[in-house]
């Protein structure tokens, strides 16, 4: 479901029954431009909690090949400082 920002104002616990209610979000459009979506709370802390245990695998993932790759090449932080002043 698309609405406008004005026909949205008109009607904005209509959309948020639906969202709740029907479990159906409502992209919210400006000037013809999507700028928002409402959606169900829980529905959006689902979304959340996906999003950030995804994040976590990633991150634990990056970090796993990190460690398996060694420390060859590598630079501390200092060094980077180090360098990144050097170079202005």
């Amino acid at each position: 479901m698309t609405e406008s920002m004005a026909e949205v104002r008109k009607h904005l616990a209509d959309v948020i029954d639906r969202a709740r209610r029907d479990e159906t979000p409502t992209i919210i459009t400006r000037r013809g431009k999507s700028e928002a979506v409402l959606v169900d709370i829980d529905e959006y802390r689902r979304l959340r909690e996906t999003a950030e245990r995804y994040e976590d695998e990633w991150l634990n993932r990056l970090a796993d090949k990190a460690e398996a790759e060694g420390t060859n090449g590598s630079v501390s932080l200092e060094e980077m400082a180090a360098l990144l002043r050097s170079a202005n």
